[in-house]
């Protein structure tokens, strides 16, 4: 083993019974991107070895329930994304979305790029770089972003990659609210938009996760193909996936 790396430190849980209500039919290629976590995510320190066995609840599941925010053939771009929380999730849950795992460090697209790989995802692309240099020539209808930065500092490399009407999504703790409002001042200088705090995934993950959405309005890159912006998806909307 080599130095610096971390050995698998606890058993894998079998997944939970609200995992097969989250991933559909996705729960096989979820619980084998689980057991890559588990196991080359520890050895190669992407994760710790005390994460695996609250993988699903505090990782996979708390993630995945990110999608209800996220419309129909949608574009995401994971700024930051480590080890694939939480845009692997969302492009293996959603195949009608196009994903681009944004990632500055080498061992990490590795992972990424073998994970992407193993799960057979297509419309998962891994990227290396750093989101502010992605300025000018990446644009999105969504960027996701997982333990990153303060939010002040996120919206900075995140909105200049946004269409206009796309959103940031990124996911917070217990003090999302006073992040937002220390930060949304400074924010709002950065690009015209509207901001708020939201929780997904009521009665699929406890807690539910929490999520400040920064929604631009300025114009901002080209448009999104086919025209018009995405519109949000509505319960009867047909899923990119069956349930």
């Amino acid at each position: 083993m080599t130095s610096g790396t971390e050995e698998p430190g606890a058993t894998l849980p079998a997944p939970p019974p609200q995992a097969g209500a989250v991933f559909g039919d996705t729960l096989p290629t979820a619980a084998r991107y689980a057991e890559l976590l588990a196991d080359d995510g520890v050895r190669r320190g992407l994760i710790g070895p005390r994460e695996v066995p609250r993988l699903w609840e505090r990782h996979l599941i708390n993630c995945a329930v990110v999608e209800e925010l996220i419309p129909e053939g949608a574009e995401v771009v994971d700024i930051g994304s480590g080890a694939g929380l939480p845009g692997l999730v969302l492009g293996l849950l959603r195949p009608d979305v196009r994903v681009t795992l944004l990632e500055p460090l080498l061992r990490r697209t590795v992972f990424l790029d073998e994970a992407v790989e193993t799960l057979g995802l297509a419309n998962v692309e891994v990227r290396r770089g750093r989101a502010e240099e992605a300025h000018g020539e990446l644009y999105t209808d969504f960027v996701t972003a997982r333990a990153v930065a303060p939010l002040g500092r996120l919206a900075g490399w995140s909105l200049p990659l946004l269409r206009k009407g796309g959103s940031l999504l990124a996911l917070k703790g217990e003090q999302a609210e006073a992040e937002l409002a220390e930060a949304e001042k400074d924010v709002s200088k950065l690009r015209p938009g509207v901001c708020d705090v939201i929780r997904v995934g009521r009665g699929k993950v406890d807690p539910a996760t929490t999520v400040v959405r920064v929604t631009v309005t300025s114009d901002g890159g080209p448009p999104a193909p086919g025209g018009s912006q995405k519109k949000a998806r509505s319960g009867k909307k047909k899923r990119g996936r069956k349930r």
